[in-house]
C-alpha cells in the first residue's frame, strides 16, 4: 500500500525476519546508532560513516558504489540532515550544498541499490517533518516532500524490485533535551529507530512514516 502513514506500533507491524545483512549510513549519530541497536540483535549490520573501514559521503555520488562490495539485503541511511537556514540568508551554494547533502545524495545511493539489491531488499531512507512552519525550516520542507515524491513513485516502478520508504521524525527528543529544551515535546529516539527497524523486516513499500 502506497501513501502516507503514521506509526503506532512498529514491532506489530513487522514480519519475522532473521539474519539479512544490512548496510547502515550514520550509523555513528544519535538515530543512526539507536537503528544499529533495534537490528544488531537480529541482522547483520555494516556501519558506515565518513571514517568507518566501509567509508561513504551522500555528498560524492561515487563513494557510495564501494558499500556494494558487501552483497547487502538492505540499506538504510540514517546520515541525511539539513540545517535550520533563514530564507533570506540562503546562497546557491548553500542550497546547492543542502539539495547534494540531503536530497540528491539519497537519491544516488537509492538507484544504486535499486540495480545492486535482490529483489526481496529494501531502502529505507530519512526525511523529516515539521508540524508547522518554523524560521529556517523552507529548504529542509521542500527537501523532505521531495523525498517523499520520489519514494512514492520509485516504489511504483519498481513492482517486482527491492522495497524503497523514507522515514520522516520531528524533532527528536533526545536532540531537543540536548539543546536545554523540553524532551517530552519530540519522540524518543528509540521510537524513532523502531519505525526503521519496522520498515526494514516488514512488507511496506512506498510509503512514508512518521514515527510517534
Amino acid at each position: 500500500m502506497y501513501g502516507k502513514g503514521f506509526y503506532a506500533n512498529p514491532v506489530a507491524a513487522s514480519a519475522t525476519v532473521e539474519g539479512m545483512r544490512i548496510i547502515l549510513l550514520g550509523a555513528t549519530g544519535l538515530v543512526g546508532r539507536a537503528v544499529a541497536a533495534a537490528l544488531e540483535p537480529r541482522h547483520d549490520v555494516v556501519p558506515v560513516s565518513r571514517t568507518s573501514p566501509v567509508e561513504a559521503d551522500l555528498a560524492n555520488p561515487a563513494s557510495l558504489d564501494a558499500l556494494f562490495g558487501t552483497s547487502p539485503d538492505a540499506v538504510v541511511c540514517c546520515a541525511a540532515n539539513v540545517p535550520l537556514r533563514p530564507l533570506a540568508d540562503l546562497t546557491d551554494t548553500q542550497v546547492l550544498d543542502d539539495l547534494r547533502a540531503k536530497l540528491l545524495g539519497q537519491v544516488a545511493l537509492a538507484r544504486r541499490a535499486v540495480e545492486r539489491l535482490p529483489a526481496g531488499g529494501s531502502i529505507t531512507l530519512t526525511g523529516g517533518t515539521f508540524t508547522e512552519p518554523i524560521p529556517g525550516s523552507a529548504l529542509g520542507a521542500l527537501v523532505n516532500a521531495g523525498l517523499e515524491g520520489f519514494v512514492r513513485s520509485a516504489a511504483a516502478e519498481l513492482p517486482h524490485g527491492p522495497r524503497i520508504n523514507v522515514v520522516s521524525p520531528g524533532w527528536i527528543g533526545e536532540t531537543l533535551e540536548a539543546m536545554g529544551e523540553d524532551g517530552g515535546r519530540g519522540t524518543p529516539v528509540a521510537v524513532v529507530a523502531e519505525a526503521y527497524r519496522a520498515l526494514v523486516e516488514g512488507d511496506a513499500n512506498g510509503r512514508t512514516v512518521v514515527p510517534r
